[in-house]
């Protein structure tokens, strides 16, 4: 009978290694690959963390309230926020009215309720505007580098000497209009190196890829190796200080409001109705309305910012 066992002779005299054949080997249950579920990923192991991260929950949850009340604030009230009466001025809450009324007349829950619109559409915007300036300027310098590297580094230190505040104030200072389209454009005018800086970091780490160069392997070109594998692969930082920067961004058209170079009186805001409530601050409690919704709504993008980079970052992920 033949001998079931494969011999394999090494290099070295005396010395071999004895293999046995494959169908006499055990498979335990350990080795068998699972194909009853799809491969993970990235963005699958996020998801799962984030599901069960209570803070992304309450966050979500929050946000997906304010977004409500910004789009349909009809649905909380039937009250017109920019119609006043002196007759009203400084009621205290009364039927309809839970709120009360500010030295105009005006009801103020109305009014925080559509002040949310503004406040929000402004952040909004402004991070898209963000996102899309930096993110394409970084993105692109960081993967072609050479000469655009150097123009987009050097033009992103000159805007990184300007404070956003100081600069927003003078830009804002200067316009006759003060729209919504016209402070988030300067907000994100003077914001955009930091999206670049971070687009410019994940782009050089992600080109390095092994991916990425099996894609040039294959004779796919770059601007579609970016497009296809690279962005896809670096987009996670974006995302969280896209987060972060929605809330930074309403605070700050908050603080223009209040100093009286944000939006136009005529338009219905949380930073307006605390500058025109400041005076009233030490006999009545109607400037703490707009400013708890303004706080609840920060705070809850920047608590959702921290969830998804815990989520996003291998190193801070609990197995």
């Amino acid at each position: 009978m033949p001998d079931q066992t494969t011999e394999v002779r090494d290099a070295r005299p005396g010395q071999g290694h004895f293999v046995a054949p494959p169908d006499e080997v055990e498979v335990l249950a350990t080795d068998r690959l699972d194909e009853t579920t799809s491969p993970s990923s990235v963005w699958r192991d996020a998801w799962r963390q984030l599901r069960r991260n209570p803070i992304f929950v309450i966050a979500t949850v929050l946000i997906a309230f304010v977004l409500v009340v910004v789009a349909w604030p009809s649905l909380f009230t039937d009250l017109d926020p920019r119609y006043c009466s002196g007759d009203f001025s400084m009621h205290g809450p009364a039927s309809g009215h839970p709120f009360g009324f500010d030295k105009q007349g005006c009801d103020i829950f109305a009014r925080t309720l559509y002040g949310a619109r503004a406040s929000v559409a402004t952040g909004v915007g402004a991070t898209l505007l963000f996102i899309l300036i930096g993110g394409t300027l970084g993105a692109l310098s960081g993967y072609y580098g050479g000469l655009l590297d150097s123009i987009v580094s050097r033009i992103a230190e000159i805007f990184y000497a300007l404070p956003l505040m100081l600069a927003a104030i003078v830009v804002m200072q200067l316009l006759d209009s003060r729209t919504i389209f016209t402070v988030m454009l300067t907000l994100a005018s003077f914001s955009w190196p930091q999206a670049a800086r971070i687009a410019r970091s994940a782009v050089i780490q992600a080109k390095n890829s092994e991916y990425v160069t099996a894609a040039k392997a294959l004779g796919v070109s770059r601007f579609r190796t970016l497009i296809r594998h690279v962005l896809p692969n670096s987009a996670g930082p974006l995302i969280v200080v896209s987060t972060i920067s929605l809330g930074a961004f309403i605070v700050t058209e908050a603080t223009l409001s209040y100093l009286g170079v944000g939006l136009s009186r005529t338009i219905v805001s949380w930073g307006g109705d605390i500058a025109a409530d400041q005076k009233e601050i030490r006999t009545s409690g109607i400037l703490f309305y707009p400013a708890t919704a303004l706080a609840l709504t920060v705070l809850s993008f920047i608590l959702l910012g921290d969830a998804v980079r815990d989520a996003l970052d291998p190193k801070a992920r609990k197995r």
